[in-house]
């Protein structure tokens, strides 16, 4: 290789420059592999093979993703009708994109319109031509890596790439994966199905996105034939739907999930990771109380999508985070927010052990504070000294199923904290539901005094 950039690189010289880049890139030195393509990118506008070079060193995330998009803007501007290049750069934006994040906002960077637009264009040049089918492939993956944006490019691709070539099962399969993440899961059923039978052995990526769809799709069969396939020790349970012993995981739930999204209102909105009761490898019942409100909450039962985005650390232990796919089914719980005090931690929390019916109390937070004892003990006094005490000052929510009433709700917690004596629970809203003013006025006054609202 010479010693500088060549006018023409040979293709020993651009094979061994793309190489190089990539073992850098894999090796997590993606400034380095920045350094080793500027040959490659000096020279792609006059040599079709630097530039194709470079789209294997971006599909093989060799480089920031930053950096790998605007290179494939460089390129996209060099080589404006060359239909291999393009469609494989069409390719290539899976690589420039967090694809496990699945309920991101579409993308901001310009490429992804580019090749959506100069794509649509190649396919309709080329109708009926052999190359049409990589331009379309290529055209396929830019739409839908657009999320909402352009679902009908993208599902007229997948299908006419079907069409072109109805025996190819990665076709069927990348139409149900388009499918699912669009909510639309028994059409992914069917898709994923046609895979399957289109290929001469099990494949697992086809075999946990049929699973996932039948879940989705709440086809409880074909989704415990999956499961039991893969090995896992499940039957039928709860909601009509295969149940099996899983660790707990996370969840990243989005108020507008990608699969129930539209083109005009295409961002997740407000998001929250949370803690679910797993039931299945892709569906499982929401187990933290939310902060915000997304529509969705304590007690609801959501599919997942089987990649995580994430892992969360606890000690040794490495919990996955998966993306929120959809929300199976709302279970209209009670939502009560609260103010406390107690003398140890979880001391509050540790009450919903002995709730009925599937009631929690639910800490969002815990502090220290220094109040006067005076206004603790009656709020309404009008007093000029004030003597302090610590507090251990908590806030959150309960949570209880639609069956219970709030005045056994309220009959249960009050109990709990009587057994105790070192904690109080405030929750005017309860006692408001409860039928009972009085107390309501009373709690309403200390809630404020706790949580300054």
């Amino acid at each position: 290789m010479s010693n500088g950039p060549s006018a023409v690189l040979s293709f020993s010289e651009i094979d061994t420059i793309a190489r190089d880049a990539v073992a850098e890139g894999q090796a997590g030195r993606t400034q380095a592999a920045s350094q080793k393509i500027q040959p490659l990118r000096k020279a792609q506008r006059h040599q079709p093979e630097a530039a194709m070079a470079l789209l294997w060193i971006v599909d093989e995330r060799s480089l920031t993703r930053e950096e790998a998009a605007d290179i494939l803007v460089e390129i996209a501007d060099a080589h404006d009708d060359d239909v291999a290049i393009l469609s494989g750069l069409g390719l290539c934006l899976e690589a420039v994109r967090d694809i496990d994040d699945l309920n991101a906002p579409p993308p901001e960077h310009p490429i992804f319109q580019t090749m959506v637009a100069k794509l649509d264009r190649l396919s309709k040049v080329n109708e009926g031509r052999p190359e049409q089918e990589q331009i379309i492939r290529g055209l396929a993956t830019a739409a839908r890596m657009t999320a909402r944006q352009h679902d009908a490019i993208a599902e007229a691709s997948l299908r006419r790439l079907i069409d072109i070539d109805p025996q190819r099962s990665t076709h069927h399969y990348n139409l149900g994966l388009f499918y699912k993440t669009r909510g639309r899961f028994a059409e992914g059923v069917a898709a994923n199905r046609a895979a399957a039978s289109l290929s001469e052995e099990a494949v697992d990526s086809t075999e946990w996105n049929l699973g996932i769809c039948a879940t989705g799709a709440r086809d409880a069969e074909t989704a415990l034939g999956v499961w039991k396939r893969m090995e896992q020790k499940i039957e039928h349970g709860r909601f009509g739907l295969p149940e099996g012993g899983y660790p707990g995981c996370k969840v990243r739930l989005a108020a507008r999930p990608l699969a129930e999204r539209t083109a005009d209102r295409d961002d997740p909105g407000e998001e929250e990771t949370v803690w679910i009761e797993r039931l299945s490898p892709c569906h499982g019942i929401i187990r933290s109380v939310l902060y915000g409100d997304l529509g969705v909450d304590y007690g609801d039962v959501i599919l997942m999508d089987g990649a995580p985005i994430t892992h969360h650390t606890y000690g040794e232990q490495q919990i996955p985070v998966f993306p929120h796919l959809a929300t199976l089914l709302r279970r209209n719980y009670q939502f009560f927010a609260f103010a406390g005090t107690q003398e140890t931690a979880r001391q509050l929390a540790g009450i919903s052990e002995e709730l009925d019916g599937d009631a929690v109390i639910y800490s969002h937070s815990d502090s220290l504070k220094i109040m006067c004892a005076n206004c603790w003990r009656n709020p309404d006094l009008d007093h000029a000294e004030h003597e302090t005490m610590e507090k251990h000052v908590v806030a959150g929510r309960i949570a209880a199923s639609p069956d219970i009433a709030p005045a056994q709700l309220l009959d249960m917690i009050d109990k709990a904290i009587a057994e105790r004596g070192s904690c109080q629970l405030y929750a005017p809203d309860l006692c408001a539901a409860a039928g009972q003013s009085a107390r309501e006025r009373i709690d309403r006054r200390r809630f404020a005094m706790l949580t300054g609202n």
